[in-house]
C-alpha cells in the first residue's frame, strides 16, 4: 500500500512539474512573439520619444508589468488557475514588448548575441533547476541574499533611468553579472521550494494555484538571466 501511495505521488509530483514547465516556456513563447511584432510593427516606434530616450508608454508599461508580477504573487491562491495562467500570459506580453529596444540594439549590431544569450541562460537555468530538484541541502538560508540581491538590482536598475551613465564601464559589467548570479540561484531556490510545497498544498485547485505561481517565478528568472547575459555581451 505504501508502495502504491509513493507511486502515485510521483506520478502527482511529475504531473505537477510538467504543468509549472508547460507554463513557464508558453510564457517564454509569449514573450518570444511580443518581442518580434514589437520590432516589426509601428509599436517599437511608440517606445521611444524624439530624443532617442524611452517613451512614456515604455515606463508605463515597464512599471505596469512589475506591478502585475508583485499583485499576481500576492494573490495567486485567491484566483482560479486559469486566471492566474492569464495574468501570467498577460505579463510575458507586456515583458516582450519592454525588452524589445534591447533586442532590436542586439540585431541592429550582433544578431548572434541574442542566440548565444538565449543558449547560455537556458543551459544554465536547466543546470540550476536541476540542482535545485535533486540537492538534499536546503537552500532556504539563500532567501534573504537573494531577496536583498534582487531590491539592490532593481535600486541599480532605477537609478540607470536618471543616470544612464551609471551601467556604463566595470560597474555596469559587476551588477549584470551579480544579476545573472542571483537569478540562476533563485532558480535552484525556486525549484526546491516548488518541490517542497507540493506535499503541503491541499486540493488540486491549490496545486495549480501554486504550478502557475511556480511557473512565474521561474519566468522571472529566465528572462532575467537572458537580459543580463545579452547586455554583457553588448557591452561597449
Amino acid at each position: 500500500m505504501a508502495t502504491i501511495t509513493k507511486s502515485g505521488q510521483a506520478n502527482g509530483m511529475g504531473l505537477y512539474l510538467k504543468r509549472v514547465f508547460a507554463l513557464m516556456f508558453g510564457a517564454v513563447g509569449l514573450t518570444a512573439i511580443a518581442s518580434y511584432l514589437t520590432m516589426y510593427t509601428r509599436l517599437g516606434l511608440l517606445l521611444i520619444n524624439g530624443t532617442g530616450g524611452m517613451s512614456v508608454l515604455y515606463y508605463i508599461l515597464l512599471f505596469g508589468g512589475l506591478a502585475l508580477s508583485i499583485w499576481a504573487q500576492a494573490r495567486a491562491f485567491h484566483m482560479k488557475p486559469a486566471t492566474a495562467a492569464l495574468m501570467l500570459a498577460i505579463y510575458a506580453i507586456t515583458m516582450g514588448i519592454v525588452i524589445s529596444p534591447m533586442l532590436l540594439f542586439s540585431v541592429v549590431h550582433n544578431p548572434w548575441t541574442i542566440l548565444f544569450a538565449f543558449a547560455i541562460s537556458a543551459a544554465m537555468f536547466g543546470c540550476m533547476a536541476i540542482f535545485g530538484y535533486k540537492t538534499v541541502r536546503d537552500l532556504s538560508f539563500l532567501r534573504i541574499f537573494l531577496f536583498m540581491g534582487m531590491i539592490g538590482l532593481i535600486l541599480v536598475g532605477l537609478a540607470s533611468f536618471i543616470w544612464p551613465a551609471l551601467m556604463g564601464g566595470t560597474f555596469g559589467t559587476i551588477v549584470c553579472l551579480i544579476g545573472v548570479l542571483v537569478f540562476a540561484l533563485f532558480t535552484a531556490y525556486d525549484m526546491q521550494t516548488l518541490k517542497s510545497a507540493y506535499n503541503y498544498v491541499g486540493d488540486d485547485t491549490q496545486k495549480n494555484q501554486l504550478a502557475v505561481l511556480g511557473a512565474l517565478h521561474l519566468y522571472i528568472s529566465f528572462v532575467a538571466m537572458f537580459q543580463y547575459i545579452l547586455s554583457l555581451f553588448n557591452r561597449d
